[in-house]
């Protein structure tokens, strides 16, 4: 399956400690998509953000592949998966520094993870591209739910 074949939304969400800029935090959650920190929205105490755009998706693939973190990634999204979507938490200091982490709980982070969603009506075949070791497909294919 090709990027173009599925469609899909990435949703990142991060809280915002008293000890943190909010726009330090809309920074990291800019950088895991390859987007600038005004991509997203911030509040005193929340970022989000929300993409559907190819490239960010194209991102994300790239730091997976880039850091070897593609089973790791696979693994959690597929133990995480429900209908129609699925998540992954990311390091939040990784990720302000341009690095995709992946992490195993929240505690992981000592400021508390980025939420990473990613939603599909074909999400096995979007787990699948993301985590592809070669030529577009995965490696073994999502089972049916």
């Amino acid at each position: 399956m090709s990027l173009h074949e599925f469609r899909f939304k990435l949703t990142l969400k991060a809280t915002v400690a008293p000890s943190e800029d909010p726009e330090k935090v809309a920074g990291a959650l800019g950088k895991v998509v390859g987007l600038g920190p005004e991509a997203a929205s911030v509040s005193q105490k929340w970022a989000r953000l929300v993409t559907t755009d190819a490239k960010s998706l194209e991102h994300v693939r790239d730091q997976l592949r880039d850091r070897h973190i593609r089973s790791a990634a696979r693994r959690q999204l597929i133990l995480n998966k429900t209908r129609a979507s699925s998540s992954l938490l990311l390091n939040r200091q990784a990720a302000a520094v341009g690095v995709v982490a992946v992490c195993g709980g929240p505690l992981e982070s000592p400021l508390g993870p980025i939420y990473l969603t990613l939603s599909s009506e074909k999400l096995d075949g979007a787990i699948d591209w993301l985590t592809a070791y070669e030529g577009g497909e995965g490696t073994s294919r999502v089972s049916p739910s």
